[in-house]
């Protein structure tokens, strides 16, 4: 199951089963087929449309489309989404992190930003031994980098503050 908001506006709810879609519980036939990169043709009660992927944010479940000429943003959530959003836990994606802090004591290998930089969520920061074992320490969150609280080489503690983010 997927709601999907369309331009911010109208919201519907979608289900694939067999070869079925079934949109707010009603089921519809959908003949399709892709004719290109990111490229679509199909057949909707007898319409003939042709549709193309333009944009992808997976980390925020958004798609820009264009169907017809016409370009539509698809905000697209599932089931689990819905169950954070009912539990009151949706909101912690948007929470500032200010800092990162070692999850081990160890020794600081190699440090692979600098302050100033502009990292994404994923990237990696530093790389950090503990027990003969070297372990990337990644970015938890879009940030930059303000300021960086140790050297290569330098010896650090479980729950020091490596990094200051802004």
């Amino acid at each position: 199951m997927f709601k999907i908001k369309i331009n911010q506006n109208s919201t519907f709810q979608t289900e694939a089963k067999d070869d079925l879609i079934f949109v707010d519980g009603i089921a519809n036939d959908l003949n399709m087929v892709h004719i290109g990169a990111n490229r679509y043709h199909f057949i909707y009660q007898n319409k003939s449309y042709t549709a193309e992927l333009l944009e992808v944010e997976l980390g925020k479940k958004l798609m820009k489309i264009k169907v017809n000429h016409q370009v539509y943003e698809l905000e697209i959530t599932d089931k689990y989404d819905e169950l954070l959003r009912n539990l009151g836990l949706d909101h912690f994606e948007n929470l500032k992190i200010k800092e990162i802090k070692a999850p081990m004591p160890g020794l600081v290998l190699k440090i692979l930003v600098k302050e100033g930089d502009m990292v994404k969520k994923g990237d990696n920061l530093l790389v950090l031994e503990a027990m003969k074992m070297e372990n990337m320490i990644k970015s938890p969150s879009e940030v930059i980098i303000k300021k960086i609280r140790f050297n290569s080489g330098d010896i650090v503690e479980k729950n020091q503050v490596l990094i200051d983010f802004n």
